[in-house]
């Protein structure tokens, strides 16, 4: 029986608004900001990252700190940048159909396309009001969110969180359309009003017996792609992989790596990765999000990253780095909202 989406809302918290599912561990935030005597002690938890990367960071300025090995061939776009400029420079960069284009600040996968010709760049440069990035699209079969913390008074850090990320698809069955099997999959029927205006009339089509069909591109988890745990290959060869990532990136403690790799064991080596994100203090353990963990679980593995986080910042306070004032938080988080209308 095809229970109604309502359901999972309620009872399965990877659904939850993101506010409901904090509220329980606010009071822990709580102590942490009263311990540290700051409603925004988080904010000096990066020094080389504006508020430490908890909001309205731009990607671009930190992509531009991690060293060019790591990362996908890009370029940055201003704002009603003339069109043919960006062409040239696409050109000029060597980055090719299809590729991603996406906000230079931005949350949640907010506004994230893969462009699959020139039309469709036109379109999203049209449509966009804000400063973007375009990255060259890395087609390698594995993308993790990878979550690396190291506290200033050490050399070496920890990978505390792996998370595999399973893109949303179907699987053909040779009679049913890709919306017939889209309202069989649960994770694909929240889609389904998205989707319906995304793929057109390709959404009424049938795939072949056993045919793959990607819905979604975009390894982000309120766009469909499921979460899945990998902390198990965490090793002490990982570690060293990330440390010989992060120790160079100036500023940089704790965050997470939205990353694609070749293979398992290229990640574990550090070969083939490329990097396509770098979030900061507001990252989350992406595992928590695995339909097998418990709310339990999820909350006590939340508060060891929070308790992480603070304790990288309270270093920094002892040494002197003033956190900003809450107000400033707010007023960052009003301006972004208002700008993306």
């Amino acid at each position: 029986m095809r229970l109604p989406l309502l359901y999972y809302k309620f009872f399965r918290y990877e659904y939850w608004p993101m506010l409901l599912f904090y509220i329980p561990i606010l009071p822990y935030w709580l102590y942490l900001a009263i311990k540290n005597k700051s409603f925004a002690y988080f904010s000096v938890a990066n020094p080389g990252i504006e508020l430490g990367g908890f909001f309205g960071e731009s990607k671009s300025e930190i992509l531009a700190l991690i060293d060019q090995h790591y990362l996908p061939k890009s370029i940055k776009v201003k704002n009603k940048t003339d069109f043919n400029l960006i062409i040239n420079q696409l050109k000029l960069n060597q980055i090719n159909f299809p590729l991603i284009a996406k906000p230079d600040v931005g949350e949640r996968g907010d506004r994230v396309s893969k462009i699959n010709n020139e039309a469709e760049l036109i379109t999203y440069h049209l449509n966009a009001n804000l400063n973007y990035i375009i990255q060259e699209f890395i087609d390698y079969e594995f993308e993790f969110g990878i979550l690396y913390s190291r506290l200033p008074n050490s050399q070496t850090g920890e990978v505390s969180s792996v998370t595999l990320k399973e893109f949303l698809t179907v699987i053909g069955d040779g009679t049913s359309t890709i919306l017939q099997l889209m309202q069989q999959n649960t994770r694909a029927r929240f889609q389904i009003k998205r989707l319906k205006m995304q793929m057109g009339n390709e959404i009424n089509r049938t795939p072949l017996l056993h045919e793959k069909v990607l819905l979604e591109p975009i390894g982000n988890h309120c766009r469909g792609t499921r979460f899945i745990n990998y902390n198990h290959i965490i090793n002490q060869k990982l570690h060293q992989t990330f440390d010989k990532i992060s120790l160079p990136i100036n500023g940089f403690y704790y965050g997470r790596y939205d990353l694609k790799v070749k293979t398992i064991e290229d990640l574990m080596l550090g070969e083939t990765i490329k990097i396509m994100e770098l979030n900061g203090a507001s990252s989350e353990p992406g595992h928590i999000y695995d339909t097998s963990f418990t709310l339990f679980k999820a909350y006590k593995d939340m508060r060891y990253h929070w308790k992480r986080l603070a304790d990288i910042s309270a270093i920094h306070i002892k040494k002197g780095l003033k956190p900003v004032s809450f107000s400033v938080i707010i007023k960052t988080y009003c301006k972004f909202v208002l700008l993306k209308k």
